[in-house]
């Protein structure tokens, strides 16, 4: 299942028209978005991005979509560690049970404030993850990407 994935993230990234470079920066452009912790914002804010700089809106979605249902558990539990490890666990609390109907009203806003300690290790963790992340994906798509490209030119 996953290589099937993966080959299909692959066909969609070589087919994209435009040089190896601006890819690989828009590929890594959406994995920074997709570790980073804008939650629900992340394919608007890759689009607005692509879109003011001309780069390219497949690669980038396909970089913001690294984050989706399956992985998002294990992306943001692992930047709450990171970020723990750096700053601190928050100590035990009771925090109130959580009512979506409830995110129109400002006193949702004020409770979300109110638990600003036990979010900090996770924005933390996250924004790490997004500069590590970018980081990385930038030359290893590069190089599948101009690799992948030079295979098609042979064949």
């Amino acid at each position: 299942m996953l290589r099937k994935t993966l080959g299909q993230y692959l066909r969609r990234l070589l087919a994209l028209d435009d040089t190896p470079e601006r890819i690989a920066l828009a590929f890594a452009l959406g994995v920074f978005l997709a570790f980073s912790p804008l939650l629900g914002l992340h394919t608007f804010l890759g689009l607005t991005i692509a879109f003011i700089f001309g780069l390219n809106r497949v690669a980038v979605l396909l970089g913001v979509w690294v984050n989706n249902p399956w992985t998002l558990v294990p992306i943001y539990a692992a930047a709450a560690y990171i970020g723990g490890l750096l700053i601190g666990f928050p100590g035990a609390r009771n925090v109130p049970p959580f009512d979506w109907r409830e995110i129109w009203h400002g006193s949702f806003w004020v409770q979300g404030v109110r638990q600003w300690d036990v979010l900090k290790p996770l924005v933390l963790g996250s924004t790490i993850l997004s500069f590590v992340s970018a980081a990385l994906s930038y030359p290893i798509a590069l190089y599948i990407v101009r690799r992948g490209k030079a295979f098609h030119l042979r064949h």
